[in-house]
């Protein structure tokens, strides 16, 4: 359904095409070629993206699907080849370079060691570094002792309180979800705005794993201020349940709750006007209160550009430490039309 031209909303204002590479009658690699008309407005550039990219170890596999989407590009008139991603860079982005013996969490990829090699030996060169943190419950002591008396600060002087999100509005939360996300993270390199039906589509894909534990907004009595979203990782379940509702698949998804001991905090952000509100560390001792009365063990956040000083430093006074590296690949393109 996420590669379906007609449902996803992606191909409102992107298009792309997809390739397979074939080695006798057997295929041994995949990419897709793809252009994100928003992020070229938004940005004033003319990049083309890649992404999907699975091959068998083998040099020639990884040249020809490469060569495939570049000359789709080209043709395009695109100057620039960037990725992987799968069609947007917040779903599956980049390629694993660190952390290869650590499961994937939710909607994060992994690669064997070959993927980076072959890559890089293709003439692809680092664009971008994607971090992943994990930080355990039980470090706790390890935080900043700054963060719980910032995080009061938030609410005694500026009047910020942290409420849940609601299922049954989960749609109408999401606008503003989009508008703190919106504002904070448009000087990131990867950004692009969250249309309406994206948004719409967001609120689908989460009602699959919402948390209201976890669902979070920050607001005085004005204006939302910040967000974060932290997603229980589904994928404990999906391992158990290995791809069957029946015999049993059905009894670990209802009783997911007692599997799932780790998460990941997909979105935690603040509004420019509020970052220095101490609004950011009330989130993250929330997500270290609710993580410890629901007997998480640890959690993930990420992936963070590794441009984003203020977000990697807020983390590491948290106690995080970096496990999971992921790359994110350029070419230059020559002799677009």
């Amino acid at each position: 359904m996420y590669l379906n031209r007609r449902l996803n909303p992606y191909f409102k204002y992107g298009e792309a095409d997809y390739f397979l590479a074939r080695r006798g009658g057997r295929v041994v690699g995949r990419i897709t070629a793809q252009i994100n008309g928003r992020f070229n407005d938004y940005h004033k550039t003319r990049w083309g993206n890649f992404g999907f990219l699975q091959f068998e170890d083998d040099q020639q596999i990884l040249e020809a699907l490469l060569q495939a989407a570049a000359g789709w590009l080209q043709a395009r008139n695109c100057e620039r080849m960037v990725g992987p991603m799968d069609l947007v860079m917040n779903e599956e982005s980049g390629v694993l370079i660190e952390g290869f013996e650590l499961e994937p969490m939710i909607l994060q990829p992994w690669h064997p060691p070959y993927y980076r090699q072959r890559c890089e030996q293709a003439g692809l060169t680092k664009a971008m570094d994607l971090y992943t943190w994990t930080q355990r419950i039980a470090d706790r002591t390890r935080m900043d002792p700054l963060l719980p008396r910032l995080a009061e600060r938030s609410r005694a002087k500026h009047g910020i309180k942290i409420r849940k999100m609601s299922r049954l509005h989960l749609r109408r939360e999401l606008d503003e979800f989009a508008k703190v996300y919106n504002a904070a993270w448009s000087r990131n390199w990867d950004f692009v705005p969250y249309s309406k039906e994206d948004l719409d589509e967001l609120a689908l894909n989460l009602h699959l794993v919402y948390d209201r534990d976890f669902f979070m907004i920050a607001e005085n009595d004005e204006e939302t201020v910040a967000v974060a979203i932290t997603v229980p990782d589904i994928n404990q379940v999906l391992k158990k349940m290995r791809g069957h509702l029946l015999p049993l698949g059905w009894w670990y998804y209802l009783n997911r709750r007692r599997i799932i001991d780790r998460v990941r905090v997909g979105f935690l952000g603040v509004v420019p006007a509020y970052q220095h509100t101490g609004v950011a560390a009330a989130l993250y001792v929330e997500n270290f209160d609710v993580g410890e009365r629901a007997g998480i063990k640890f959690g993930e956040m990420g992936w963070i550009l590794e441009t984003n000083t203020s977000m990697n430093r807020a983390i590491e006074a948290m106690g995080g430490r970096i496990v999971k590296r992921y790359r994110v690949y350029e070419r230059l393109l020559e002799g677009a039309t």
